[in-house]
């Protein structure tokens, strides 16, 4: 029987802006000192684990991170675009009171359903699930009774948390995602994956 496959899945560190609640979305956004700090702590933190392969999203505030992560492993992070953030299309850069004030009707369309609401130009949460969950079974595929790390957006996140957990993607905002943080998701040969750690 195979053994236990294990994914470290890691959000991206702290952005500029990010006490602004703004919808960033798919927009390059960089770094702050404390961003890149933890990911310093991150990789220190799994020094010791034998992760043989990362996949990040292709956006500079995922892959600078998975290139720190990567450091003395001898290996690169593979990007995939399937792994950026949530598309908010025309609403991308703006804040939540500049949405309200601008697209009332929209604003609370998506309030009423966040799931099945698409934004004008962008994405509803099953779009995220399609495109993200299939690369999340590919990489947990390819290695098999290994461990691989994935370096993501809360939004992409959440997606492959509530789906480890069998939960709806309305349950999306029952899960924090800090700045940061790290998730351990094993995923067995029956199918059943065990979340390990949430938001650690």
């Amino acid at each position: 029987m195979t053994a236990r496959t294990r994914l470290y899945l890691v959000r991206h560190g702290e952005i500029a802006g990010s006490g602004q609640f703004r919808y960033n979305g798919q927009t390059e956004v960089p770094l702050t000192s404390r961003g890149i700090e933890q990911y310093r702590a991150l990789s220190e933190r799994l020094k010791a684990e034998p992760v043989a392969a990362c996949y990040t999203s292709d956006l500079s505030r995922c892959l600078q991170g998975a290139e720190m992560l990567c450091a003395g492993r001898g290996i690169r992070p593979i990007p995939r675009p399937e792994l950026r953030e949530l598309s908010f299309g025309d609403w991308e850069g703006l804040t939540w009171s500049e949405l309200e004030e601008r697209y009332p009707k929209q604003w609370q369309a998506r309030m009423n359903d966040f799931v099945g609401y698409r934004v004008p130009g962008g994405e509803n949460l099953n779009d995220l699930r399609e495109r993200v969950l299939p690369v999340i079974g590919e990489v947990v595929e390819r290695h098999r009774g290994g461990q691989a790390l994935v370096v993501a957006h809360g939004g992409v996140n959440r997606v492959v948390l509530l789906d480890a957990l069998g939960a709806p993607p309305s349950s999306m905002f029952r899960i924090e995602q800090d700045f940061g943080c790290l998730n351990i998701i094993d995923y067995y040969p029956d199918g059943n994956p065990v979340v390990k750690l949430l938001n650690g």
